[in-house]
């Protein structure tokens, strides 16, 4: 059976899940649209009899979508060597606050539950390629492996494996804390912060918490990451008092409780946060102006 009845439309509405399995392999979104269309760019460069020989139009998007993201993720160890400081993905922000009446920005399309959350994407950074392919795809969009091992070249057996590997290295990190939980916490070091109180700080962070910023050497910021929960407590005291004016607001944050810091209305800063028995274990703090993007106003 061919696709001759396959409309325009109908191709075009696979989009949506694309980018959510483009933006899970990347956490990119700026790479994630480029993957896209670039997948689009090749299945609209097929001969029309070619096309119509094709039985589901979004299993082969996926395919090249797949293909492309393993590309990019071969590539990115080698350009992240040279990134200034430490990289972490592009956090979202939820339909209020990117809504702008850009329909076409890829944030648009994205599904915002627990495989999007900074906490799991850090954690898929160190994978391989091929783990956090076969890993995404299985796990997360529950693709067959015998269509995985279409993209990664393997066999459905080996793709198995790669899948199970990674499996093991999201059950070695602790079940992050989400809710109302997380929402508590946050709302804590918020007050806390805007008082500049470090003591009631400690008291929130874990001693053993960490504080990675990313920057890409285009704004001010920490290039390594700050240990102990009392040092990140002094260095956000100290961001305070060089930041006269630097308004913190709390926003849902990869579909998780969050701080945005916004000075004259601008977005400054994202930052993501694990909790663990009440005290933040992690801070994640995105200063990169092109990460930002679908945060302005």
């Amino acid at each position: 059976m061919g696709t001759a009845g396959t409309s325009a439309d109908e191709v075009a509405g696979e989009r949506r899940q694309l980018i959510n399995v483009a933006y899970r392999l990347l956490g990119s979104l700026a790479e994630s649209e480029d993957a896209v269309q670039e997948a689009y760019a090749r299945w609209y460069a097929l001969p029309r009899s070619r096309r119509d020989e094709i039985v589901s139009p979004g299993a082969w998007l996926t395919t090249v979508t797949g293909r492309i993201c393993l590309d990019v993720l071969g590539s990115a160890r080698a350009r992240r060597e040279h990134y200034v400081g430490a990289w972490l993905p592009d956090p979202l922000p939820t339909r209020a606050e990117w809504d702008h009446g850009h329909g076409t920005d890829p944030a648009d399309q994205m599904v915002l539950d627990e495989s999007v959350t900074m906490a799991f994407l850090v954690v898929l950074e160190s994978m391989t390629p091929a783990e956090r392919v076969a890993f995404v795809l299985h796990d997360v969009f529950r693709y067959r492996f015998a269509e995985i091992g279409g993209i990664l070249d393997r066999t459905p057996a080996a793709c198995k494996q790669l899948a199970a590997s990674a499996r093991r290295r999201v059950r070695g990190e602790r079940e992050p804390v989400t809710g109302a939980g997380q929402a508590d916490a946050v709302r804590q070091v918020k007050e806390a912060w805007e008082t500049k109180n470090i003591a009631a700080l400690v008291d929130l962070l874990d001693p053993a918490a960490v504080m990675t910023a990313d920057g890409g050497g285009m704004v001010g910021t920490v290039l390594r990451p700050v240990e102990g929960g009392a040092r990140i407590a002094q260095y956000m005291v100290a961001i305070a008092d060089m930041a006269p004016g630097l308004e913190l607001v709390e926003r849902s944050v990869n579909g998780a409780p969050g701080l945005v810091a916004r000075r004259a209305g601008a977005v400054m800063t994202v930052a993501s946060f694990d909790v663990a028995d009440g005290r933040v274990t992690r801070i994640w703090v995105v200063r990169n102006p092109e990460k930002l993007r679908p945060w302005a106003p």
